[in-house]
């Protein structure tokens, strides 16, 4: 029996998707009634169950009879107001799931971390497994909960549990058009004007879950992989979404001034009783940042898998988007 925590979130649901194309049974965790975007897998092999990973009475009745786990339920937020609801939730979360994993004696954990988690390199160098995470002001509070989470995974390791941890780059996927990266794809639509220079690792959530199952499959266990197609910028992603979309492309620059300008101005409009701010601090100093990602250490491990190319994924989702209701 498998557990899923997080089905109906974006990796969730593809995962549930793929599991149950493979004739398992799955119990799925979701903390409230589904009401998404991306219609939820309902079907006789899954079982849901409504919950939150921080009730603890909880989490006993879920892993009743449960052999392996995949953990995706996490909090993504780059709003400050949300720094304490993050470590909640990701790293006291994270916590209950290793240690409801060691009461039934779980045979192994899939952890869904982020490369958020990966530590800085020396200078001129690619983001690795190995980089050594440094605690920094500069440092996001999402960053550090993913972190901290980890660190609860290797806890659990060093109790005898067996555990993958995967550390995927921005996830594209077929999802709420309202969540996650899929509003990347709504804002190229309306044809937003600014663009950063800043680049990050890329992957399609295709790829995180058929990763997720071979390294589960081949007990490829107590490793942690960088999940990447490759590194983009963001104005090269926009401009290719937009040209699928036949819309015009991003072609203002925004640099460190305009997006300090922004996020404040986004800032104090919330705080005024406006709409939940877009651009936040930290998304306008990550949105500078030019990061490089080594996918390597995943592709030695799995020698024949090849990641799906980011304009076929592109394609894919847009043409999922377009088939939607509006």
């Amino acid at each position: 029996m498998i557990l899923v925590t997080g089905g109906s979130g974006l990796v969730g649901q593809h995962l549930l998707s793929a599991l149950t194309e493979a004739g398992h049974r799955v119990r799925a965790i979701c903390r409230n009634p589904i009401h998404t975007y991306y219609t939820p897998i309902q079907n006789q092999q899954v079982e849901w169950m409504y919950g939150d990973i921080l009730d603890i009475s909880f989490l006993e009745d879920a892993f009743d009879d449960i052999d392996i786990v995949y953990h995706c339920a996490a909090l993504v937020s780059y709003d400050p107001q949300d720094a304490d609801a993050l470590m909640q939730t990701n790293v006291e979360g994270t916590a209950n799931i290793v240690n409801a994993c060691l009461d039934a004696q779980v045979k192994t954990l899939c952890y869904v971390s982020s490369i958020a988690a990966i530590g800085e390199p020396k200078a001129e160098e690619f983001r690795s497994e190995q980089c050594e995470w440094k605690a920094s002001q500069s440092l996001s509070n999402y960053a550090r909960s993913k972190h901290a989470a980890e660190m609860e995974v290797w806890r659990g390791v060093a109790e005898g549990l067996d555990a993958i941890i995967v550390n995927p780059g921005i996830i594209l996927g077929e999802g709420d058009k309202n969540q996650s990266s899929t509003r990347l794809f709504t804002w190229v639509e309306k044809e937003f004007p600014y663009y950063t220079q800043g680049s990050t690792a890329w992957v399609d959530v295709k790829d995180v879950v058929k990763i997720m199952l071979l390294l589960m499959e081949k007990q490829i266990v107590n490793e942690r992989f960088i999940l990447s197609a490759g590194d983009f910028s963001y104005q090269d992603m926009f401009s290719r979404i937009a040209k699928i979309l036949q819309k015009k492309p991003p072609h203002k620059k925004a640099g460190p001034a305009l997006s300090s300008f922004v996020w404040r101005w986004q800032w104090l409009s919330q705080k005024l009783g406006g709409p939940k701010a877009m651009v936040t601090r930290e998304t306008a100093r990550s949105a500078q940042e030019s990061k490089q990602y080594d996918n390597q250490k995943l592709l030695s491990h799995l020698p024949d898998f090849q990641y799906t190319r980011i304009d076929e994924s592109l394609q894919r989702i847009i043409h999922y988007l377009r088939t939607q209701p509006k």
